[in-house]
């Protein structure tokens, strides 16, 4: 579902992903971890349109999404690291308001809206203005509102960052029941090692660029003679604390670059 071939992007003098390369199957859920800095959004955002490569290939269900773009964003929605709902409009709102952007038809639209909240548990709260939901609340509708075009791929980038355990363990429940049943396609980055561990599939690391491990949570365990996820993280990457990723965009920019094109 996802390709990547030798990508690289660089800004000026710094290599900012430095020629990696990995695919993701069909309904699998594939974990992209790695410290602050190491290339996670750049690589997101090639593989979602919102930057240009340098160099290297990256294909989604088949399509260049630097050449392709629009049919691409049809293939996968999106889930960023910060807020991106509009408080000032209801549950149901903001869902519909995507939907049209997406150009889903008004009869699938409704029964998919529906469908979506009564799933994410968010049904009875529809006509509220999301000002006075929870976070949890609030990341359960932005992830519904990033399935509402039936994507093939969700891409979830910090999902369940600050929120409770709980509220955590309820969002995978949904998540994986949709990967299941619709046979969707999850693309995250966490910094809760557990997490990963406990929903993804198969999980690459990538550290200063580069990719420095693949494979099933318990494969880089044994790879690294560690007992948990983190003790094998902490192991391929070291300890030392690392500065926020270079060159990040603000929520605005990247919502707006989605319907605009890839940065040359």
């Amino acid at each position: 579902m996802i390709r990547v071939r030798n990508l690289v992007k660089t800004y000026k003098d710094l290599i900012a992903v430095n020629d990696i390369s990995f695919d993701v199957e069909e309904a699998e859920i594939f974990a992209f971890l790695g410290p602050n800095g190491a290339g996670k959004t750049t690589t997101i955002k090639m593989l979602t349109t919102l930057l240009k490569p340098t160099s290297g290939e990256v294909e989604l269900d088949g399509l260049n999404p630097a050449v392709h773009h629009n049919e691409a964003r049809k293939r996968f929605g999106i889930v960023f690291q910060d807020p991106s709902l509009d408080e000032e409009l209801t549950a149901y709102e903001n869902m519909d308001f995507h939907g049209v952007l997406y150009k889903v038809p008004r009869k699938v639209r409704l029964e998919r809206i529906e469908q979506l909240l009564k799933l994410f548990e968010l049904w009875d709260r529809r006509n509220d203005p999301v000002k006075q939901f929870s976070g949890g609340m609030r990341r359960r509708l932005e992830i519904a509102r990033g399935l509402l075009h039936t994507p093939k791929i969700i891409f979830l980038d910090e999902p369940t960052l600050g929120l409770d355990p709980q509220t955590r363990n309820q969002l995978w429940t949904h998540v994986k029941k949709l990967n299941e049943e619709e046979r969707v396609t999850v693309f995250l980055t966490t910094h809760y090692m557990e997490e990963a561990e406990r929903v993804a599939h198969r999980i690459a690391i990538i550290d200063h660029g580069k990719i420095v491990a693949q494979g099933t949570p318990q494969q880089l365990k044994e790879q690294t003679n560690s007992e948990t996820l983190e003790q094998a993280f902490l192991a391929l990457t070291g300890s030392a604390i690392r500065d926020e990723s270079v060159g990040s965009i603000d929520q605005m920019r990247n919502v707006a670059k989605m319907f605009r094109g890839p940065r040359k």
